[in-house]
């Protein structure tokens, strides 16, 4: 008996809440095409004393909490909206999404021979409420020479990363040990999505 396919018909559009075409790209090695990507409007500023963990999950529940008001162009009712929020952290810091030379130098400079962790929420809403999942991964830097960081900026994939550097691109020759989800570390946590998306038929 040939495999029963997901009942695109009766849930409604599925709509991706983020700007980052890492996102959209790792979606489709799974087979999921979104009907709809918004870039959801959030500041995304850090509240002071605000943990790593909690900060992704309030991103990415304010994501999808605008989608849901924004996107959901076949109604509330049948839309499934699906966002996540990546943090790089140290300890209790969180790097930012590094929009200068100098935010992605320091980055690098702190990230430099020692680990920090990768930790990304991911909220599917639907009529229900939303169902999320949190997942962290482990990453360590080889120790960087300021000709190594020279390099990294100059290959320019570092623009608006987490933490001032992007694992599938140059950085990955400087990366020595990586622990739990390697997708998690791109942007999107592909088992854990995989599991939210199952739960609503989008996914066998």
């Amino acid at each position: 008996m040939q495999p029963t396919a997901p009942d695109r018909v009766s849930r409604g559009p599925l709509i991706l809440a983020s700007s980052s075409p890492r996102r959209l790209a790792l979606l489709a090695q799974i087979g999921i095409v979104p009907d709809q990507v918004l870039a959801p409007a959030v500041d995304e500023a850090p509240h002071r004393d605000e943990l790593p963990r909690q900060y992704a999950e309030r991103i990415a529940r304010a994501k999808a909490a605008y989608a849901w008001l924004h996107g959901a162009a076949a109604g509330p009712a049948k839309a499934l909206v699906l966002t996540a929020d990546t943090v790089v952290a140290v300890g209790r810091r969180i790097l930012p999404k590094a929009a200068t030379e100098t935010e992605a130098r320091g980055c690098l400079a702190l990230l430099s021979g020692r680990r920090h962790r990768v930790i990304t929420a991911v909220v599917l809403r639907h009529a229900g409420g939303q169902s999320e999942r949190l997942v962290e991964s482990v990453v360590a830097f080889s120790r960087l020479t300021e000709l190594q960081i020279d390099a990294l900026i100059a290959a320019g994939d570092w623009q608006g990363k987490a933490g001032g550097y992007a694992v599938h691109g140059h950085a990955a020759a400087n990366i020595r040990f990586l622990s739990g989800s390697y997708s998690n570390v791109v942007g999107l946590p592909l088992f854990e999505t995989a599991q939210l998306l199952r739960a609503h038929r989008v996914l066998a």
